[in-house]
């Protein structure tokens, strides 16, 4: 065979060859250029089923998942009527609204109580008393204005942490609301059981609380309802300006100042003073809240310290790190006997029950 003959066949084999090898690379090209993209939609289709599924989670009632309305998601509310809000003309103009980090100040005259039950239809509100010692006596007032005047319309559970069960009162209860009684043991000294509130709170949270309601609020026992408390207070977690500091400047707060303490909180910081007779939130943060204030009360009794207001010092060096998201003013806590009534304070909330504190404390 001639070259030229070998070369004329030869040339369009590999002609053939080369033109089978740039198709092949192309099409596997593409090939591998798709495959990230496939993958890509495969993830992207798979979250978008998880998402469907935590949405399906969600969808029933609040108290059986872990979802909070303020919190997780936004709630559906119905088709309602009510006045439009104005957003050039306040509703108050003589007081603080909102703290430096955007949470809400709760006042009179600065909520819709419509809008807000339609949003908390579907929550169950857990409320934590300590009727320990004589302070049992406190529980009967209590409740018979909490019935009247505490989220009414809603699901309540009563949980009354004390020693002495049996002398828990009876109480006509409205519809969907309902009493615990937990046994806890006694301490010899009042400050031990205040001191021991926070390790209560820990302990059952963990046990119940977390599985049974949505929200927790911690309230004083000496002290009584006498207007309206909704669930405007309701948030991820609150705290209450204290009625004897809410005006004052921040040196003149009652802090513990003693750097020893797990509570010490220097004289150039510091918000507000929250009061411990009311604050709360979802479950899950005030579980945190009451765990690590507790853990802080088990360190300052090892270096031989108390805090000066016991668990409040504790509550206000927490509420300090992890600001609150939402603060009610002092009309939800007020002392009638110890305090004038300024003009700007519309509605006295829920106020001290008159009593000797030395009489009561003691066995």
């Amino acid at each position: 065979m001639e070259l030229r003959d070998f070369w004329g066949k030869s040339s369009k084999s590999w002609l053939f060859l080369i033109l089978l090898f740039v198709a092949s690379f192309g099409f596997y090209s593409n090939v591998f250029n798709w495959i990230p993209r496939w993958r890509q939609r495969e993830v992207s289709q798979s979250s978008c089923e998880a998402h469907h599924l935590q949405g399906q989670r969600e969808s029933p009632p609040l108290s059986e998942g872990d979802c909070y309305p303020d919190t997780c998601r936004v709630p559906r509310v119905p088709r309602m009527l009510y006045p439009k809000a104005h957003v050039l003309q306040p509703t108050r103009v003589d007081v603080l609204l909102m703290t430096p980090w955007f949470a809400p100040i709760i006042w009179d005259g600065t909520y819709d109580s419509a809008i807000l039950n339609a949003q908390f239809k579907n929550t169950t509100i857990g409320v934590v008393v300590f009727a320990i010692k004589k302070y049992v006596v406190f529980l009967k007032l209590f409740l018979e204005t909490a019935e009247k005047y505490f989220m009414v319309g809603h699901r309540v559970i009563y949980y009354i942490l004390t020693d002495r069960p049996a002398d828990v009162p009876q109480i006509p209860l409205q519809e969907g609301r309902r009493v615990v009684i937990l046994k806890v043991r006694n301490y010899t000294r009042w400050q031990d059981v205040v001191l021991h509130r926070m390790e209560m709170i820990s302990n059952f949270s963990q046990q119940r609380f977390l599985h049974e309601v949505d929200y927790l609020v911690s309230a004083d026992v000496d002290m009584k309802f006498s207007d309206h408390v909704g669930v405007e207070i309701l948030s991820s977690l609150f705290g209450t300006l204290h009625p004897g500091f809410y005006a004052s400047d921040r040196r003149r707060f009652t802090y513990e100042r003693r750097p020893l303490s797990q509570a010490y909180i220097p004289e150039d910081e510091g918000d507000f003073y929250y009061a411990a007779a009311l604050y709360g939130g979802s479950v899950a943060e005030v579980y945190r809240l009451a765990t690590a204030c507790h853990q802080a009360t088990l360190i300052d009794k090892a270096n031989g310290i108390e805090a000066v207001w016991h668990e409040e010092s504790h509550l206000n060096k927490y509420l300090l790190y992890h600001k609150p998201t939402k603060v009610l003013s002092p009309e939800y806590v007020w002392d009638e006997r110890m305090l004038r009534k300024p003009p700007y304070l519309r509605r006295l909330r829920y106020v001290a029950v008159p009593k000797n504190h030395a009489q009561i404390r003691s066995r």
